[in-house]
C-alpha cells in the first residue's frame, strides 16, 4: 500500500514539474514585448483605423491641402522622438533598439519640407496644438522614464516600414506624385535591405530587453497612449478639412477667410515675437496661395505615415 502511494505520489510530483514548466514556457511566451505589444494595443489600433481621415484616405479621397499640414506634424514628431533616442542611446533600456542609420527620419523629412515649403521652410511652419502634445510627451518619456520610450520607436518606425510602404503606393497614385520618389523621401529606408528581416530583429532585440513583467505592461500602456496622440492628430486634420471644406473658390479650391476667432484654427501658431493675436492671420489662406502656384500644385504625400503606424500592426 506505502509503495502504491509513493509511485502515485512520484507520479504526481512529476505531472506538476511538468505543467509547471510548461505553465511557464507558456507565460514567457506571452510575455514577450512585441506579443504584449500587439495584443494590447488592437482596440486602439481600431479605433484609429475607424478616424475619418484614415477611412477617407484609404478610399483615395486625399485633400492635397492637408497634407502639407500632416508633414508638418511628422516632422516635429520625428525631429522629438529622434532628439530622446539620441539622448538615451546608451541607456540599457532602449540601447539595442538604436539603429540611426537605418531607423532616422527626420533627414529625410527636412529634405521633403524644404521640396514643398522651400529653402526658408523653417520660417513658415509651426507646430499644431495636438501635434505639441504629443511632442512634448516625448520628450518627458525621453527625459524622465526613458523605458517607456520603446513604446514610441516601435509604434512608428516598424509602422514606416509596414504599412507606410503600402500608402506610399496609394498617395502616389492618388496625388500623380513622380515614382522616381520627390516629396516622398520619408519612405526611402537605404540602409533596410529586407524590411521584414529588419522587422524580426528589432521584434528578437526589444524582446531580449532586461524588463521585468511591470514595466513591460507600462510600455504597453504607453504605446496606447501614442495611438492616442495620433488619433488627436487625424482629429485636427480632419477639423482643418472641414474648414476648408466650407467654402470653394471659384477655380474649385476650398477656402478658409479666416472669420471667426482664428484662435480656433487648429494650425493658427502666433508669432513668438507677439504676445497677442493682433495682425495674425489664419494661415490657411497662405497654405491655399502657395497650393496656386502650379509648380507646387501635387502636395507632399508625407503626412500618410501617420497613419501607417496604424495600419502596420496587420503587417506584423
Amino acid at each position: 500500500m506505502s509503495a502504491e502511494l509513493e509511485t502515485s505520489e512520484g507520479v504526481d510530483e512529476s505531472e506538476k514539474r511538468s505543467s509547471g514548466a510548461s505553465e511557464k514556457e507558456n507565460h514567457t511566451k506571452m510575455a514577450d514585448l512585441s506579443e504584449l505589444l500587439k495584443e494590447g494595443t488592437k482596440e486602439a489600433h481600431d479605433r484609429a483605423e475607424n478616424t475619418q481621415f484614415v477611412k477617407d484616405f484609404l478610399k483615395g479621397n486625399i485633400r492635397k491641402e492637408l497634407f502639407k499640414l500632416a508633414t508638418t506634424a511628422l516632422y516635429f514628431t520625428y525631429s522629438a522622438l529622434e532628439e530622446e533616442m539620441e539622448r538615451n542611446k546608451d541607456h540599457p533600456a532602449f540601447a539595442p533598439l538604436y539603429f540611426p542609420m537605418e531607423l532616422h527620419r527626420k533627414e529625410a523629412l527636412t529634405k521633403d519640407m524644404e521640396y514643398f515649403f522651400g529653402e526658408d521652410w523653417e520660417e513658415k511652419v509651426r507646430c499644431s496644438e495636438a501635434a505639441q502634445k504629443y511632442v512634448e510627451r516625448i520628450h518627458y518619456v525621453g527625459q524622465n522614464e526613458p523605458e517607456l520610450l520603446v513604446a514610441h520607436a516601435y509604434t512608428r518606425y516598424m509602422g514606416d516600414l509596414s504599412g507606410g510602404q503600402v500608402l506610399k503606393k496609394v498617395a502616389q497614385r492618388a496625388l500623380k506624385l513622380p515614382s522616381t520618389g520627390e516629396g516622398t523621401q520619408f519612405y526611402l529606408f537605404e540602409n533596410v535591405d529586407n524590411a521584414q528581416q529588419f522587422k524580426q530583429l528589432y521584434r528578437a532585440r526589444m524582446n531580449a530587453l532586461d524588463l521585468n513583467l511591470k514595466t513591460k505592461e507600462r510600455i504597453v500602456e504607453e504605446a496606447n497612449r501614442a495611438f492616442a496622440y495620433n488619433m488627436q492628430i487625424f482629429d485636427e486634420l480632419d477639423q482643418a478639412g472641414s474648414v476648408l471644406a466650407r467654402e470653394t473658390r471659384e477655380d474649385g479650391l476650398p477656402a478658409h477667410d479666416g472669420k471667426g476667432d482664428v484662435r480656433k484654427c487648429p494650425y493658427y501658431a502666433a508669432k513668438p515675437d507677439r504676445g497677442a493675436l493682433e495682425g495674425s492671420s489664419c494661415p490657411f489662406q497662405t497654405a491655399l496661395a502657395v497650393l496656386s502656384k502650379p509648380s507646387l500644385q501635387f502636395i507632399l504625400a508625407a503626412g500618410v505615415a501617420l497613419v501607417a503606424g496604424l495600419l502596420a500592426w496587420y503587417y506584423m
